[in-house]
Formats: C-alpha cells, structure tokens, sequence
C-alpha cells in the first residue's frame, strides 16, 4: 500500500483560522489561566501507515512516508531551531503590549531593565495601581492564547515547522499550516494528531499566494508569516507583505543561491528587481537584495519593512523583518537603496545612493542623488566596473533584538539542538558594524596582488591602528567589514607586500597587481597585534561556521507528486562530475551511458550505435 494514499484517510481542515480580536486588552476580561484555558482536543492515537517513518526534531516528532512525496530537508534544523527563538522573542514583546506574558520551559526570570528615562513615584503608583486592577495573563508552550499570535506557514510540507511553533512557541492564537499538495496537507492534519496539537494546528490545502491575498483585511490578517520554499520565494513575496499584520513579522527563506550570488544577473532582476553580481560579497549582497525586493513591493501598498534580523547560512539566506505602515515613512524608501559599483580588477567597491534626503527643519526634503561615486575606470587597478543593484543599503539586522533572542538561547541551551550554533553566529552578528554594508575578504586582497595573506589579527590591528572601525561578518570567514576607503585598505596591502614581497618581475603590466604595488603607501601601517583586533566570539572560540555534518547535506531533491527517489541518486552525481578531468579514452566504456537519441526515439545507428539502448536504463535515467 502507497503510503500517500492511505493519508488521504485523514481529514484536512481548510477553513480560514478565525479572525484576531479587535478589542485591546483593556477591552477584553480575561481571568487567569486555570485547567479549563487550554481546551485540548483528545485526540486518537495515530498509529503508523506501511513504510512511514517517525522524525524528530525538538519536541515535535513527524510522521514521514519513505517515498519522496513531501518535501523533507533534516539540514534545516537550525533554521527551524532559529525561528522558534526568534517568534518566542517577537511574541515576548508584541504580548507584552496586550498584557500577556510567554512562559518559556526552562528559562529562568528575566530581568528587563528599562532604557527609558526614571519614572517618578506617581507614575510608578499608578502602575501598581494598573497591575493591580489587570493582572497579567500567562501564556504557556501548547495551550492556546486568545490575544496570541496567529500564524501562517505558507509552504509546510510535512508540518514539522508549525508542529514545533505549537509545542515550543508560547502564546500562540493558531498556527496554519498549507500546502498546496493534497497528499502533504493530509500528512500535516496526520501530524498534528500525532503531536496533540490540533487544538491549535490547523492543516490547510490552498495556493499560498490566494490564501494571503483572501486574508489582507485589516482584521484577518496574520501576525506571522513564514514562507520557506523549494527555491525562491519571489512569487508569494507581493501577498506576504499584504496579508502580514501591522508590526508583524515575515520570515522568509531563500535557497536560490546561485541566481543571488550572481550567476544569473539577469534573472535576479526579473525575481527581485536587482541585478546580481559575482563578488566575495555575495552572501550579504544577497540578503540586501532580497530586503530590497521586500520594501519595494511592500512600498506599493503604503507599507515599510524593518530588518530584526538576515542571516546568511550555507547554501541559503533566512530574513526576519517587521512590516508597518505609513506614507510619510515610505516616501524614505528611495533613500535606503543603493546601486554598487564593484571593480572587475582589484575588488573594490562603492555605494550610490537611489534617493537624497535632507532635513528641512520640521520637514524633510527628497530629491535624486548626485553621481556617479566612481570614474570610467578604477582609481587603483585601471580595471572597469560592474554595476549591480539596487540593494539595500540600511542596516540588516536590529541589534536590540538580536541580544534579546541571543541572551535567551545563551540562558536556554537545552532548549534547541543548534543552541550553540545559534550563539556562535548571533554572536557575530552583534558585532558586526551595522552601517557598513558589504565586506572585503583577506585572501581576496592578498591575491589581487599575489603576495602571502595577512593574518587576520593583523589585518585587523591595522585597520585600527589607522583609526577605522571594523568587524567580521557571519556571512563569510575571514571577511573584514570596515569604513576604511578603498584607497587606506591598498595602502596597508601595500605596506604588507613590502615586508612580504613579491616577485614584481613576473607580474603582467596590465595586471591589477602591477598597477596597484607601482603606487607608493601614503602612509605606514602598523601591524602591531592590538587587544580589541580579537572579538570575543573569536576569542570563546564560539561554533561560528559550522563543518559540513554528512556528505551530500546540501539541498535536498524537489518532491515528486508521484512519490519515490532513485536510490542511485548519488551515483548518478558521482558520474556526472569531473567529466572534463576524468574524459573517456576507450570507446567501450560509452555502452554505460544511455543513448539520447534512442530516449527520444531518433537512434537510427541500432546495435551499432556506441551508447547503451537498454530500455531500463533509460526509463531510470528519466526517472532521475
């Protein structure tokens, strides 16, 4: 029996989750918590179908067919590890503002202390006086809060996401998990069965786009968003930013790595309204790229985007930003938008504003931006450049929040399996220099100009010594963020290359090397190791960048609607590779590769033809 059709047994709720309350909490009576609060379904044991496989994952334990008839990847469990923590801190504080305070298992009380200014005695009565008369509500992990957060998952697959919002996220309203295929829409109501959460999940089977487009009234819509799909994300972009909540928050997940990175500039474009570039800086180029994408086509609508956090992780990016509206807040759109200029020869790099504004007293003025920053040809290697963009140029993370979701892994490790991953990368993130978009790499310039690379600490302590400011970046290793200019990055190269030198005579006058090392430093660097070089996640020897946990752990195959995956799927990429390096001198060894022709019926060589015709052979190779 097909696994798949057996699910299909199972109900699955499609109805739209009901609407959010629209009175405040001073509106609402809302009494403690009690036994009743939380009305948990009793559900059936569900008991497991020929083939199926139980995977678990924090505190979620899914239902899984050993067919690839829904999508499944066990390597983005710090990305699902990483967005629990981040709604659990959203939640915190959206809550907060309705009275409702989230109860995290195993964390201890925290203490928040205030940054605003000292209340005076009366007003500190009058809080008293308020606590008194409302007493706080307590939310709990599993039980369903009436003034909680409504969530969508757009493209759930299994479920093993919103199953995990629903056991390890307090103060949860509902969680909606869709899925356009029928066959993973019954998966997940099975899931959440299994999981006891169908008081709060509920399994949907619709279009995602046509979900959020039918949910953008004002009252409907959701305060959580997330969208993580098989690719990009760039179609349900346009509803996403309409059906989210004011203030809420949108998660979103791209793994269309190689069209952002820059292999594919001109369909970059026709995704995300940006052109992509090849750079060592692609990782972040990515994450401003698809920010960008977000506050252009929230700008439509009147709305703006806020980064709380953009994480670049191995073979995809993860963004997490708050959406508001406001017209006069829109109008700064244009300004936060930049196109970059980035030199073929040497690397160098430099930012043009899309919009100027200035401030006029009470009011504030726009006009367009002068430029462009750079001439026909770069100032230092002579080499032309490429223009990219727009992206965005403001900050990609909050770093308020970013310590807030860090101090809570950090005083919670047991709580996720990548605790320490989680903290080693969030720790990078708040070092980094937020107004300084992009970065060099040290081998990068090292190689530019063929001398032996700097050690990091040095190049650092250099950058320093001259008075600029610099940080790494979680988005690369040995990747160095500074506000130094272009032309103070050389000249300390420069000074590095002449206690290092090079073998000047084999370099190629029209090389980028020969053109930058023919200009004199205008002034000496030191690099003389200093104590702040040495950030305190590299000192803690911080998890920063993970090792690969298994071979072939990158992305796994699409589902197929049909179900099953050849097991020779690696066998075939092994084939497949060093085609070039491996190239086959006797021609007896074609006979282990199927004949194209003859798969599309055109073979007239027959028995004499060099290539196998084995009809199975060929349908396997179709089926891969």
């Amino acid at each position: 029996m097909e696994p798949a059709k057996a699910s299909h047994d199972s109900e699955v709720p499609t109805t739209n989750p009901p609407p959010t309350s629209t009175g405040s909490s001073a509106d609402v009576v809302i009494s403690a918590p009690t036994d009743t609060a939380c009305d948990k379904e009793e559900t059936p044991t569900v008991g497991l179908l020929p083939g199926e496989t139980v995977v678990k994952e924090g505190k979620a334990s899914i239902l899984f067919p050993s067919a690839n008839e829904v999508f499944y990847n066990p390597v983005q469990e710090f990305n699902r590890d990483l967005t629990c923590a981040v709604i659990t801190e959203f939640a915190r504080d959206l809550l907060a503002q309705r009275g409702v305070k989230v109860v995290v298992p195993g964390e201890k009380e925290r203490v928040v202390v205030s940054l605003a200014e000292e209340t005076n005695e009366a007003d500190a009565q009058m809080e008293e006086k308020n606590g008194a008369e409302e007493p706080a509500v307590t939310a709990t992990v599993g039980e369903k809060c009436e003034l909680g957060l409504r969530v969508l998952e757009g493209l759930a697959a299994s479920g093993l996401r919103s199953v995990r919002f629903a056991l390890e996220v307090p103060g949860l309203q509902s969680v909606t998990a869709n899925d356009f295929s029928t066959k993973a829409a019954a998966l997940i109501a099975r899931n959440a069965q299994y999981n006891g959460v169908g008081h709060l999940l509920q399994a949907s089977c619709r279009d995602a786009s046509m979900l959020m487009y039918e949910m953008r009234g004002k009252k409907e819509r959701y305060d959580v968003i997330d969208l993580d799909p098989y690719g990009s994300p760039a179609s349900f972009l346009d509803a996403a930013v309409q059906a989210v909540s004011e203030g809420g928050l949108l998660c979103i997940t791209c793994t269309d790595m190689a069209v952002m990175a820059g292999n594919s500039g001109e369909t970059c474009y026709s995704k995300y309204g940006s052109i992509s570039i090849k750079a060592k800086y692609c990782h972040e180029m990515a994450l401003r790229t698809i920010l960008h994408s977000l506050d252009q086509r929230a700008g439509v609508y009147q709305r703006y985007i806020q980064p709380l956090l953009s994480v670049s992780v191995d073979f995809y990016i993860r963004v997490f930003v708050r959406v508001f509206t406001g017209q006069a807040t829109v109008k700064n759109s244009a300004s936060k938008q930049a196109l970059v200029y980035n030199c073929v020869g040497c690397g160098a790099f430099h930012l043009q504003r899309m919009g100027r504004r200035t401030s006029n007293g009470k009011h504030m003025k726009y006009s367009a931006a002068t430029g462009p920053p750079v001439g026909p040809e770069c100032d230092h290697c002579g080499q032309r450049h490429q223009l990219g963009g727009p992206v965005w140029a403001e900050p990609i993370h909050d770093l308020a929040f970013v310590q807030k979701v860090l101090s809570a892994v950090s005083g919670n490790p047991s709580r996720f399996g990548t605790s320490k991953r989680i903290e080693g990368m969030l720790s990078m993130v708040t070092e980094e220099l937020e107004d300084v978009p992009l970065y060099y790499t040290v081998d990068s310039l090292s190689s530019t100009i063929h001398c032996s690379t700097p050690p990091l600490l040095q190049l650092r302590s250099a950058l320093l010594h001259a008075g600029h400011r610099v940080s790494l970046s979680h988005a690369r290793k040995n990747a160095i963020k500074t506000d130094a200019p272009p032309a103070a990055i050389w000249d300390i190269m420069r000074c590095w290359e002449k206690a290092n030198p090079v073998k000047r005579e084999k370099l190629s006058q029209t090389s980028p090397a020969f053109k930058i090392l023919s200009t004199e430093p205008s002034q000496e660097a030191c690099f003389t190791v200093r104590e702040d070089a040495n950030p305190q996640s590299r000192k803690r020897h911080l998890t920063r960048f993970q090792e690969n946990p298994q071979a072939f752990w990158g992305p796994k195959a699409r589902a197929k609607a049909s179900g099953g995956i050849t097991t020779s799927l690696q066998d075939k990429r092994k084939k497949c590779q060093n085609k070039r390096k491996n190239q086959i001198t006797d021609s007896s060894q074609l006979k282990n590769f199927p004949c194209k022709k003859f798969r599309q019926g055109t073979c007239t060589n027959g028995e004499k033809c060099c290539y196998s015709h084995d009809q199975e052979q060929t349908n396997q190779e179709k089926m891969e």
